[in-house]
């Protein structure tokens, strides 16, 4: 008997991983290998590394990469607008990125590694896990069951089915890139999606990802291509596709943290920024808080996780009164039209 089992080890469950007490028996379940990548921009956010901050956290400078870019290339295809916004992400591997955290958790922790868990079943004051390691099913029985496994949580889908969740695919793709003018765009096309797309530079790759609604996902992608093209930017030789499931939040009742033992954190609670997709931060920030609760180790955890959880709503909520200004045409095109922050470029 497991007196916590931690579904998912990216930011989220990585975090709650190193921060909970080692009187606790932890399990952490990850479907990660070296051969998946996440699908994501790997781009670190001032949020996020501000919370690198507090944790006293410094990165080692292989998880950095080839550029450092200052700016945003904010491509509008519907108003045929192009501006230039400053920026203050780290560009970074993502995988690098979610090693290192990894790397972090304490010994006390046992981590099943390219693992899937495959159903979770409550059993009396407990929850039986079922997991397969390299083709070997696994059964498990835990106290607490903790989902931080993203937009597609098996524990979300288990157990909080009737919170509905937005989902949406997203797809990008890594292509050798020569040419010596490096940039990270972000792309906005009504027909492609209701959300947005995005190019960006890493060492001599270019990639290009979007999230797209589930139905015709791929065709959808491939207008993106076929339209980055047209604009002018050539890539060259394909060399690997990530994909996965992605969370919008779309409504100001979306988020989902749990109750009575089986609790959500980071994307899987709906706690990712439903303007830019960034999600680290939350999940940081949801782990940590949501450790700090369990350690203290008195009781009702659902109420005072929710409570607790509340300055993370209220910044989505922002987040949520934005969007309309980065995803209704006619808005963005003011926006865009008055040059408000924008930045202009002096070329030599």
């Amino acid at each position: 008997m497991y007196d916590i089992a931690i579904i998912g080890l990216g930011p989220a469950g990585a975090t709650l991983s190193r921060l909970l007490d080692k009187k606790y028996k932890v399990i952490a379940i990850d479907r990660k290998n070296p051969e998946r990548g996440k699908c994501c921009g790997g781009l670190l956010s001032p949020d996020a590394q501000k919370i690198l901050a507090q944790f006293d956290i410094c990165l080692p400078k292989d998880i950095l990469v080839d550029p450092q870019i200052f700016s945003v290339k904010t491509i509008d295809f519907d108003n045929h607008i192009e501006k230039f916004y400053q920026r203050f992400y780290m560009n970074m591997n993502r995988a690098k990125f979610d090693d290192f955290l990894i790397s972090l958790i304490p010994g006390s922790v046992e981590i099943c590694n390219d693992s899937i868990c495959v159903k979770i079943e409550k059993e009396n004051d407990a929850y039986r896990l079922t997991f397969r390691t390299n083709g070997v099913e696994r059964t498990e029985k835990s106290k607490i069951v903790i989902g931080a496994d993203g937009a597609n949580s098996i524990v979300r889908k288990t157990f909080y089915k009737n919170n509905k969740i937005h989902k949406y695919t997203a797809i990008q793709e890594w292509y050798e890139y020569s040419v010596n003018s490096p940039f990270y765009s972000c792309i906005f096309d009504k027909e492609i999606t209701d959300s947005y797309s995005w190019t960006i530079s890493k060492d001599n790759y270019f990639i290009i990802g979007g999230a797209f609604p589930i139905k015709n996902s791929n065709m959808r992608f491939e207008m993106l291509k076929e339209k980055i093209r047209n604009s002018g930017i050539y890539f060259e030789t394909l060399i690997k596709r990530e994909g996965c499931f992605v969370y919008l939040n779309k409504g100001f009742m979306s988020t989902c943290t749990g109750r009575n033992g089986a609790y959500l954190t980071g994307e899987a609670a709906g706690m990712i920024s439903p303007s830019s997709l960034e999600g680290i931060s939350y999940s940081m920030e949801s782990g940590k808080i949501l450790a700090g609760i369990i350690n203290k180790d008195r009781g009702d955890v659902g109420r005072k996780y929710f409570i607790k959880t509340l300055g993370i709503r209220i910044k989505l909520i922002f987040k949520i009164m934005k969007m309309p200004f980065m995803y209704n045409k006619f808005l963005r095109k003011i926006i865009m039209k008055s040059g408000i922050k924008s930045i202009k470029k002096h070329l030599i």
